[in-house]
C-alpha cells in the first residue's frame, strides 16, 4: 500500500491489560486530548465543504452521508439528529450504511467490501447534481465508500470525505477530502476512538453550521425544533418567556397552538 496507514499504527502504550483502572482511563483521556487540535487543523478544508452544501441546500439539493460500521453509524446519528433539533425534513439529510439498517446495530459481514452498493442505495433516493455526498471512513479504505464516491463523481454530484489517513484512496477521489490525523489508537487499530472522536466533532461542526446557514437558527436558540418530548416543549416555553416577556402557561399554549418557537414569537410579532 502506497500511503502511509496510521489508523493502524500501533499504539503508543502497551502492555494494557496490566494498567490500573485510573491508568486506562487518564491515558485515553490524554489521547482523545489531541483529536480536538487535529480537528481545528482541518478547519479551512471543512470551511469550503460547508459553504458548497449551504449553496447546494439552499437550491433545493440534500445531504447524504455514506459509511461502514463505526463511520457509517455515525453518520445515521448526525442526521437522525437533524430533524429533531432544526425542525428540516428527514429526506434533507440522510445517512446510509453499508448493510442496511441492520449494520446500524450488528456488523454484517462483507458488506463494505461492495464497491457498487452505495451507489445503487443512493440511487434509492433518486440522487441528483444538486445533493452532496459525504464519505465517511477512518481508514480511507473501504470500498462500499469509495466506490459510491466514484459513481458520483462520474455524474456530476459533489463528492466529500472525512478521513483520517492521507493519501488515502478516498481521499483521493473525493472533490472535498477531509483528512484528520489523530494518529495511533490508544487500542491499535481501534479507530472507534480517536478516529470516530474526530469524524464525529466534524460531522458536529458541518450540519451544524449548514443548519446555522440556512436559517434554522436565531440568535443562539433552535427555534426550528420538533417539539417532541416534554422537555424539548419545556424548553421552547421558556425561549417564548425570554424573547416577548410572557407568563409560563401562555407561552406554552402559544408553542403548542403554532407549532414551533419562530411561529409563536411570530404572532406575537417580534421574530
Amino acid at each position: 500500500m502506497a500511503f502511509k496507514k496510521i489508523t493502524e499504527q500501533d499504539s503508543y502504550y502497551n502492555d494494557l491489560e496490566k494498567m490500573s483502572t485510573r491508568e486506562l482511563l487518564e491515558s485515553i483521556n490524554k489521547e482523545d486530548q489531541t483529536v480536538a487540535t487535529a480537528v481545528e487543523k482541518v478547519i479551512p478544508k471543512i470551511e469550503a465543504l460547508v459553504l458548497i452544501i449551504v449553496k447546494k441546500m439552499s437550491s433545493g439539493g440534500r445531504l447524504f452521508y455514506i459509511g461502514a460500521g463505526t463511520s457509517g453509524r455515525l453518520g445515521i446519528l448526525d442526521a437522525s439528529e437533524c430533524p429533531p433539533t432544526f425542525g428540516v425534513r428527514d429526506d434533507k439529510i440522510i445517512g446510509l450504511i453499508a448493510g442496511g439498517d441492520l449494520a446500524i446495530r450488528k456488523a454484517v459481514e462483507n458488506a463494505e467490501d461492495d464497491s457498487q452498493q452505495a451507489f445503487k442505495d443512493l440511487q434509492n433516493f433518486h440522487i441528483d447534481r444538486n445533493d452532496v455526498v459525504i464519505g465517511i471512513a477512518a481508514s480511507g479504505t473501504t470500498p462500499y465508500v469509495i466506490g459510491g464516491l466514484e459513481h458520483c463523481n462520474t455524474m456530476g454530484i459533489t463528492t466529500a470525505c472525512i478521513t483520517c489517513n492521507e493519501g488515502s484512496p478516498l481521499d483521493k477521489v473525493a472533490s472535498f477530502p477531509i483528512v484528520v490525523t489523530v494518529g495511533p489508537e490508544f487500542v491499535t487499530g481501534s479507530s472507534r476512538m480517536k478516529a470516530g472522536t474526530a469524524q464525529k466533532m466534524i460531522l458536529n461542526m458541518i450540519s451544524t453550521s449548514v443548519m446555522i446557514q440556512l436559517g434554522h437558527v436565531k440568535g443562539n436558540k433552535m427555534v426550528d425544533m420538533q417539539l417532541s418530548n416534554n422537555k424539548l416543549v419545556d424548553r421552547g416555553t421558556r425561549m417564548i418567556m425570554e424573547a416577548t416577556g410572557v407568563e409560563y402557561e401562555i407561552a406554552r399554549q402559544l408553542l403548542l397552538d403554532h407549532g414551533s418557537v419562530r411561529n409563536a414569537i411570530a404572532q406575537q410579532g417580534i421574530c
